[in-house]
């Protein structure tokens, strides 16, 4: 007889096999992730993605090079610790082909790289000072006769304590709302202006037009500089060859604001100095001038506008030019061009005392240092702001 024990299939067992509850644990929070990252701000997946450099971008006109930069994360952060949060936002230059708006896209958000603070030594003062009507002739960063002037008529107008000193009160009271300075990069058309300068009477005569000869002159006077500070500021750039889309560091200065027009013009003789004022005396323009050599040539009194012009000819009369040898020879009048180094510059505001105006200079850095033939000469940034806040008929009061 066979004996058998009678086989009965085991039924399958309901506990889950090791390690499955932690894997459905895993995927469960994974998918919890990744919704997170879906619906996760976009500056923190640019953070996640560029964890190391942000991109600083400088626009300008469609002439000018961007240049776009890289930098550090810390050097942002230690940028953010040196400023001050606290004023408004920056109103930003008019003047073309300028780094206007400098500004750092950090975490995929464009912020302000400066933020508005008041002048920490002269050359900031110079600065600021130009931006608003009170030149101090070409910024040169030096703190002469023509900056403490220029200080005087601002804590004047502004109800300081006039010192004519850069102090605590007057450098909170002028404010950098933009940086001091900028980069500008020269264009084919910057560089295709210059031309050698006639160096007598009649080879001027005889040229298209009279503009600036160097790179070096066109941009100190474009940026109200002397030559000596723009150097300064770029040691390393060959001004005999400066090049295409050379980048050059300059005083990031602005046309002042158009406020009113001029009601009356007061020339200080002894001080060099003229103002112009609106009909309640509020004073519009300070600018340094430059007076008549001899005494008997500074009109004394009250004159009046009389003729307009910009980018004036200038008629050459050898009887106002006694000491030339060259104009003794010619015996004959000529008629100059127009340019920045037009003997009267790219402004003429002609006076009801015939052959008596304002006007500007071919060397601008002279201005208040060196005396005229007769006329009242100002930078030819400064005559050209003058231009456009008289009209004919205005007052002008010139006092000893």
């Amino acid at each position: 007889m066979r004996l058998y024990t009678r086989y009965k299939p085991l039924r399958p067992s309901k506990k889950a096999p090791p390690g499955s509850f932690a894997l459905v644990l895993f995927f469960f929070f994974a998918a919890l992730a990744s919704l997170a990252w879906w619906f996760a701000p976009a500056k923190e997946k640019t953070a996640a993605l560029h964890p190391r450099s942000v991109t600083v971008a400088v626009p300008s006109s469609a002439t000018s090079s961007v240049r776009p930069t890289r930098v550090s994360q810390e050097g942002i952060r230690e940028e953010r610790r040196t400023v001050v949060p606290t004023f408004p936002q920056a109103t930003l230059p008019a003047e073309p082909n300028l780094a206007k708006a400098v500004t750092a896209e950090i975490h995929g958000v464009e912020e302000p790289r400066f933020a508005p603070r008041s002048v920490e030594n002269i050359f900031e003062a110079q600065v600021a000072l130009a931006r608003r009507g009170f030149s101090s002739g070409s910024i040169d960063g030096l703190a002469g006769g023509q900056t403490k002037a220029a200080l005087l008529a601002f804590q004047k107008a502004e109800g300081l304590p006039i010192t004519g000193a850069l102090d605590a009160e007057t450098g909170l009271r002028l404010l950098l709302s933009i940086p001091p300075l900028t980069e500008y990069f020269l264009t084919s058309g910057d560089l295709a202006r210059l031309q050698p300068l006639g160096r007598t009477w009649l080879e001027k005569s005889q040229q298209m037009a009279l503009e600036h000869e160097s790179a070096l002159e066109f941009i100190s006077e474009k940026f109200y500089s002397h030559p000596t500070l723009i150097r300064r500021l770029n040691p390393s750039v060959n001004w005999t060859e400066p090049g295409l889309n050379a980048a050059i560091t300059v005083p990031n200065v602005e046309k002042p604001p158009f406020k009113n027009k001029a009601a009356w013009i007061r020339i200080e003789l002894r001080r060099k100095i003229l103002q112009a004022f609106d009909s309640e005396t509020n004073l519009l323009v300070h600018f340094p001038c430059s007076i008549a050599q001899k005494v008997d040539k500074r009109p004394v009194g009250e004159l009046h506008v009389a003729v307009l012009a910009p980018n004036p000819n200038y008629l050459f009369d050898p009887e106002n030019f006694p000491e030339s040898t060259e104009a003794r020879e010619l015996n004959r009048k000529l008629m100059l061009p127009p340019g920045p180094n037009n003997p009267v510059g790219t402004a003429w505001i002609g006076l009801d005392r015939p052959g008596y105006g304002i006007h500007g200079t071919p060397k601008p850095e002279e201005v208040g240092r060196t005396e005229s033939h007769g006329c009242f000469r100002l930078a030819n940034w400064n005559a050209e702001h003058l231009l456009r806040l008289v009209s004919p008929g205005v007052p002008v009061l010139v006092e000893p």
